[in-house]
């Protein structure tokens, strides 16, 4: 099984900046208006910080609940591909979506996602503190796994002194 390789971020360096909100929506719309990003950064109270973009999934939420059909997912790379003639914003794809990666476009009413800029993010390629990067499922959990372990060797040597 091919796993689609998505933009993920490190919380330990992701500061907030939302420099790639304000890269995206230059890339996309052509303007720095972070509202029309297909990333969204969170602040998670008290200093957290959380950059959100399409994770790509397989079988997407998002294109099963679309009643237009506005929305196909490509088999090739995963992106998930956006028919505007066909999307009407209702807002059933972002509803759908577990990570919040689905944003209402204010002036089209219809809906934005991440499509990896051609395989080279500029998110990526700008982000000043190199939180973000192109990732997958496995990467992230065998990322999660190394932490985890380094965490209990060290629990487990602060124990013994």
């Amino acid at each position: 099984m091919v796993r689609h390789k998505f933009v993920s971020y490190d919380p330990d360096k992701c500061v907030g900046c939302r420099v790639c909100e304000y890269v995206c929506s230059l890339e996309k719309e052509k303007v720095f208006n972070p509202t029309l990003s297909r990333i969204r950064t969170l602040r998670i109270y008290p200093n957290t910080n959380a950059s959100i973009a399409c994770r790509l999934c397989e079988d997407a939420p998002c294109v099963i609940a679309c009643p237009r059909k506005a929305l196909e997912q490509s088999k090739e790379n995963g992106v998930i591909m956006i028919d505007d003639d066909k999307c009407d914003g209702c807002g059933w794809c972002i509803e759908a979506c577990d990570f919040g990666a689905i944003a209402l476009m204010p002036d089209k009413k219809t809906v934005v996602i991440c499509d990896l800029c051609d395989g080279d993010p500029k998110c990526v390629k700008w982000c000043p503190e190199e939180a973000l990067e192109l990732s997958s499922k496995d990467i992230i959990a065998q990322k999660a796994r190394i932490d985890a372990v380094q965490k209990l060797t060290k629990a487990a040597a602060e124990a013994k002194t």
